[in-house]
């Protein structure tokens, strides 16, 4: 079976008034960083917060009575677990959530909340989807499939619906791709309702699962990244094909680019957004010669970030624009010396956040120390300010790498 943008149409009755139609937004910020005409769709600002209630719906809502009282099954430990219960619960049908062993205390309690049994399965996310298929037989549950399924391919399809419908003038889409099943549905409705529309599909470096198979090469290793959206090893086979013959072009962007597209959303637009979300943007911008000028919209495709992911980021990115740093300084182990430091780096208008005294651990001469200094500055151009009236004071000085390569973006003369 495929999905036709009539299925598309009937999903998008089945939605409506029954989740968010999430706002387009027209960016100015961001077209004018990246010489596109912006237009952001804001999936982070639906019921659980992404666009996975829309194929969650939309399936559960096409079970018989009888299949909807025995109840639903999926496995996920992230925001499909969140829209299948959000929505089971409201049509009263009973769901079991299976999830790895290892998933965090608050994302289970989080579903548990929203109605939705949990059992903890496995150490990976393949366990528990083996055991929720197992589980889906000898229970008669019905498996909901987080992307490859027709119903949840058409759900997710109303995204690019609600787009074409607000501005039909769209050139370009770039859509988050994990599984398959947001991209689907959404180059089907796109492709139907507007032809000349380009479909670009974006997957993080380490999980290039779609980019291969579209190539015919063998899945992705894997490995760490903040995208856990999309963060998936093998896409759907419907999904596949589904893209093979409607999506234009697929990318690939960098863990280094989605964190800095994360701290962009926030710090320009105010809106908070994970890694998967943030993925769209990531990709415009490192294309941004090949899109400018043309009107494009981008999947937010949802906001779930950890707080603590999202507050090392927004660290991290000061650290990168020279707005924190952390400078050693060679110093005279004799006192007024330390008060002779602060006082030059007060002059200069930096604000010292941290300062550790070191005398003991490091190969330094016995009447010598050092002095890692923590500093708030407004830019690059001032953290070298600071260290060239450091320097001329005779205090030798240099920065200390903040970044996940162990060096700063800039560098000073001094």
């Amino acid at each position: 079976m495929t999905v036709t943008i009539d299925h598309i149409r009937a999903a998008a009755d089945v939605l409506a008034g029954k989740v968010n139609r999430t706002p387009s937004l027209r960016s100015a910020c961001l077209s004018q960083i990246s010489g596109a005409e912006v237009v952001l769709k804001l999936e982070n600002l639906q019921l659980t917060g992404s666009f996975k209630v829309r194929g969650s719906l939309n399936k559960m809502a096409s079970l018989d009575p009888s299949a909807s009282a025995v109840g639903v099954i999926a496995a996920s430990a992230g925001n499909h677990a969140q829209g299948v219960a959000y929505h089971a619960r409201h049509l009263g049908i009973p769901a079991v959530i299976v999830m790895p062993k290892a998933t965090p205390f608050t994302k289970v309690a989080r579903t548990e909340a929203l109605g939705a049994t949990v059992e903890l399965f496995g150490e990976t996310f393949k366990d528990s989807q083996a055991y929720a298929l197992e589980e889906a037989d000898k229970r008669g549950m019905t498996y909901i499939h987080p992307y490859d399924d027709p119903a949840v391919i058409a759900g997710q399809g109303t995204i690019a619906l609600e787009m074409l419908e607000e501005d039909p003038d769209l050139e370009v889409l770039i859509v988050p791709v994990g599984g398959g099943g947001l991209i689907a549905g959404i180059a089907t409705a796109a492709k139907a309702v507007k032809p000349d529309i380009t479909v670009i599909g974006v997957e993080v470096a380490s999980y290039p699962a779609m980019y291969r198979a579209l190539g015919g090469e063998a899945p992705p290793g894997g490995g760490a990244t903040m995208a856990e959206g999309i963060a998936v090893k093998t896409p759907g086979e419907l999904p596949k094909a589904i893209a093979g013959r409607l999506v234009d072009e697929m990318e690939l962007v960098e863990e280094s680019s989605l964190e800095r597209s994360v701290q962009l959303f926030l710090e320009a637009q105010r809106i908070v957004v994970e890694g998967a979300g943030a993925a769209s943007l990531a990709a415009l911008l490192e294309h941004k010669d090949r899109l400018k000028g043309r009107k494009v919209g981008l999947i937010v495709s949802g906001g779930n970030i950890d707080s603590r992911l999202l507050a090392s980021i927004l660290m991290r990115g000061l650290v990168r624009e020279g707005r924190l740093c952390r400078l050693r300084i060679e110093i005279p182990d004799h006192p007024g010396v330390l008060s002779s430091v602060s006082g030059i780096i007060g002059e200069e208008g930096g604000n010292i956040v941290e300062v550790y005294h070191q005398r003991l651990f490091y190969d330094v001469p016995v009447k010598e120390a050092e002095l890692d200094v923590v500093l708030e500055t407004v830019d690059a151009e001032h953290v070298c300010r600071v260290m060239d009236r450091l320097q001329a004071a005779g205090y030798p000085v240099r920065i200390l790498g903040g970044s996940s390569t162990g060096q700063s973006t800039y560098t000073c003369q001094t």
